[in-house]
């Protein structure tokens, strides 16, 4: 039976158009993209369609809404991020360029209607389109925002409306019929089409398990149905993004939006980007070998860690004070390059990610992060050992790795210039960094384990420095808001170097205060291997 039989349209064949009464689709969003109303601005910030073409390259086209684009300039300036920013990664642009076409507030009528003629002006043969839309094909057809369209696929039903505050008239039809019109013209101009479902609300359908909730049952739906009628790839975003967000504590699941339960934050877009790029690396039709072919990074990025069946895996993660050259007796060292000193390598498999100068914020925003989690395992261990270049001044500029401080849930969008580049970025408190890592290592069922940072050879009133005033006040914080266990390396040492006293101590730090030598690093791995001892912590076992 014909789609759009299913959804009674052969009862409503017989009516005349007079007599056929449509009723918009309700906005479930509740969220006002102003981006549409001020076209004329918005134009000016989109590319000119084929501009980025590379030769004869093919250039993959992005016809979408704000959750493919944000606002006006596209660039995150409001801590919102469409997952088209982040869509080129995945594509090796020696061979194609992406241009992102989206644009806030439009739905399937209104892309096609106001943008569309001009996209189309840039698409060659050889080139590919991808359609997502119908996050806006809501509200009222004939006022305000006049975008919605009729419900379904039904390639016959349409309803002449005059838009109430400019007169215009105008024919409106149903969803099903934009997307066939993007798909024809796409491939009437020698293009390859692509549809695809719409990213995923931040809402929650059911208690018992909690789902996100999907589109499977109207847009997702109507778009697969279209799909198959023109025989056009259809890559169901929606349904493999929802998957991700299942498997999210509510708090994470939360912080992948941003101002709103529509738009999301720059993880949700990295997501979505990931997501969109997977489902089109998966998908077994033929016609999509060619763009295949042209994808990149679409594996997840890894530590590399050699894994033994029969041992758990402990990933170090930290700054220079962990990881640093690691070399002379003298030099600088980490304790993690003499971490096998206090643990049984025959039993554990110990994986130093640590990188010297970062802070939490930066170990994340560099995907360092994103490489030990992808890594991890049940049964897995993590300690994550942060705060020597998370206080300062460099928050927008420099190396921009300093976080907002203390432990609230709170965050701030900064304009960040530093020599390479400018950007938006949102920046948390280092509390909040923490408590994602610790929360992402719980995900896995792996075990996260806090530790505070290694003291630095300073002296104040003849003992030396501790940071209880504020990092360590942070860590505790932390440690009562989310139950995890605790190595306070930082006091340990301290009272270990108080009891060597200041003379000896330089022995351990024969290069600056910061970094230890192998006989400072030595001790700093000894304090670890204490502290596990006194919480009686399982990965105690592993020691030595």
């Amino acid at each position: 039976m014909i789609p759009w039989l299913l959804m009674g349209m052969d009862a409503r064949a017989q009516m005349t158009e007079d007599e056929k009464s449509y009723q918009s689709m309700e906005d479930v969003n509740k969220v006002v993209d102003l981006t549409l109303d001020s076209l004329e601005k918005a134009s000016t910030a989109r590319p000119i369609a084929g501009s980025s073409r590379k030769g004869n390259n093919p250039v993959l086209f992005l016809v979408g809404n704000s959750t493919m684009r944000t606002g006006t300039l596209g660039n995150g300036s409001n801590g919102q991020w469409g997952w088209g920013f982040y869509a080129h990664e995945y594509f090796d642009e020696s061979r194609i360029t992406v241009e992102n076409h989206a644009l806030g507030g439009t739905s399937s009528r209104t892309f096609y209607n106001r943008l569309w003629a001009d996209v189309k002006k840039g698409i060659r043969p050889g080139d590919w389109v991808i359609i997502e839309l119908g996050h806006n094909d809501n509200g009222p057809f004939d006022e305000g925002r006049a975008r919605a369209s009729i419900k379904g696929i039904s390639p016959t039903d349409s309803l002449n409306v005059t838009i109430k505050e400019t007169g215009v008239k105008e024919t409106v039809y149903s969803y099903g019929e934009y997307l066939r019109r993007f798909v024809r013209e796409t491939r009437a101009l020698g293009a390859h089409p692509i549809l695809m479902s719409l990213t995923p609300r931040n809402a929650y359908e059911g208690d018992s398990p909690r789902r996100v909730v999907r589109v499977n049952k109207t847009f997702g739906l109507w778009a697969s149905q279209v799909a198959k009628e023109l025989d056009c790839p259809f890559i169901d975003l929606n349904e493999i993004s929802a998957r991700k967000y299942d498997e999210m504590t509510e708090w994470k699941f939360n912080y992948h939006f941003y101002l709103d339960h529509i738009h999301t934050s720059a993880f949700g877009a990295q997501l979505n980007a990931r997501s969109a790029a997977e489902g089109l690396a998966q998908c077994s039709r033929k016609d999509l070998k060619p763009l295949q072919a042209m994808m990149q990074h679409v594996e997840l990025p890894t530590t590399g860690v050699k894994r033994s069946k029969k041992k758990p895996v402990l990933f170090i993660t930290g700054d220079s004070t962990v990881k640093n050259t690691d070399k002379d007796e003298d030099g600088m060292w980490g304790w993690g390059a003499v971490a096998a000193e206090v643990f049984d390598a025959s039993k554990i498999t110990i994986q130093n990610a640590a990188q010297a100068g970062r802070s939490c914020r930066s170990y994340l925003r560099e995907g360092r992060w994103d490489k030990v989690y992808n890594d991890l395992r049940p049964g897995d261990f993590v300690l994550i050992q942060f705060g020597h270049n998370d206080l300062g001044r460099e928050i927008d500029y420099g190396k921009a790795r300093n976080d907002i401080t203390g432990t609230a849930d709170s965050s701030h969008v900064y304009r960040v210039r530093t020599q390479d580049e400018v950007r938006n970025e949102v920046v948390y408190t280092f509390g909040w960094y923490l408590r994602k890592m610790i929360d992402d290592v719980r995900q896995k069922g792996a075990t996260p384990i806090l530790v505070s940072l290694t003291p630095r050879n300073e002296w104040p009133g003849g003992k030396i420095e501790r940071r209880n005033d504020t990092f360590g006040k942070w860590y505790r914080e932390v440690v009562e808001q989310t139950g995890v266990a605790f190595v306070d390396l930082h006091n340990i040492s301290a009272d270990a170097f108080d009891a060597l006293g200041q003379e000896a101590t330089r022995d351990y730090y024969r290069k600056d205060h910061t970094h230890t030598s192998k006989k400072g690093a030595r001790l700093n791995a000894q304090s670890i291997a204490k502290g596990l001892r006194s919480i009686q912590s399982p990965l105690a076992k592993y020691l030595r």
